[in-house]
């Protein structure tokens, strides 16, 4: 679900401060190794994954019951939004632990699957932990969804020697949200229950893509997906706390938008340009065109 993975992102933004702290002066364009920066990097690792599998242990899973280890199909809940949630989430940690290991020297491509490792692991303990609880269980479509991220931040690194195809989420308040009675969500948790909010971009320069010199380095086009009419995981709850919810149609959205490329708007303020480099993983609100399986077609002046 995607309330536990907001948690291990959270967590795992920690380790931000290590990327936050490049600037053009640091090594992190370099491959000389800083021991003593490498051995804060492994043990702030160490730190937030400890402070996870605590939180797990102690908070999230303290009045579940225990059951023996079981396996979970969910690949059709929510219309696979929660797989590239998963995916997202893996991706986002990986970058921040390649960044880290970038600043303590580390190359890039060793830098790049270590930081994917570290996505995948971050991830794999919410995993273990459905699998031995009631109510949930091991999805291994969530594990292949996490690899499918953390291999994103490698395959970008081999190919392109940069984060250039980003992986970025959006999400806008839906209006299923007020119809359901808390359902969903009320205000600002609704990010973290409805799914129908939720879109999900692979972004990339236009300028890289159609080799126009004349179109700005920072200009991306980007593809989204997501899905709406959804109050339940595989088909729709006709109540929640004795309430009657509406009766409507589950469906998939398409998008295709313009968006921005932070890392690419020059700077010579060293801090700004480390604030822009780590400004990626969100979509820009821009022009978009959408597509739905009802057969709709949605133009939007500024979409999120």
């Amino acid at each position: 679900m995607f309330r536990k993975k907001l948690l291990t992102l959270l967590l795992s933004l920690a380790l931000m401060y290590c990327s936050m702290a490049q600037t053009e002066g640091s090594p992190r364009d370099s491959n000389e190794l800083d021991k003593t920066k490498l051995a804060w990097v492994v043990g702030s690792n160490a730190v937030v994954y400890s402070g996870l599998l605590s939180y797990l242990h102690f908070i999230w899973y303290t009045d579940v019951q225990r059951v023996p280890f079981h396996f979970y199909n969910d690949w059709k809940g929510y219309k696979q939004v929660d797989k590239f949630g998963h995916a997202y989430g893996a991706y986002l940690e990986g970058y921040i632990g390649m960044k880290a290991f970038r600043w303590a020297g580390v190359n890039r491509k060793k830098a790049a699957w270590y930081g994917a490792a570290m996505g995948f692991m971050l991830q794999l303990p919410i995993e273990v932990w459905d699998g031995m609880h009631e109510g949930w269980g091991f999805s291994m479509h969530d594990v292949g969804a996490n690899t499918v991220g953390a291999l994103l931040l490698v395959g970008n690194e081999y190919a392109f020697g940069e984060q250039r195809l980003l992986y970025k989420f959006s999400f806008s308040p839906s209006p299923y949200a007020k119809m359901a009675n808390g359902y969903l969500g009320n205000g600002f948790d609704e990010i973290l229950y409805d799914y129908n909010g939720h879109s999900y971009w692979l972004s990339y320069g236009l300028r890289d893509l159609t080799g126009i010199k004349q179109i700005p380095k920072w200009l991306n086009i980007a593809v989204g997906y997501g899905a709406g009419g959804m109050f339940g995981e595989f088909e729709n709850r006709k109540y929640y706390e004795g309430v009657a919810l509406p009766e409507v149609e589950r469906y998939r959205r398409f998008m295709l938008s313009l968006d921005v490329n932070f890392a690419k708007i020059p700077s010579r303020n060293r801090f700004l340009k480390s604030i822009l480099n780590n400004m990626f993983v969100v979509k820009v609100p821009l022009p978009t065109l959408m597509y739905t399986s009802k057969g709709e077609w949605k133009m939007y002046g500024i979409y999120y």
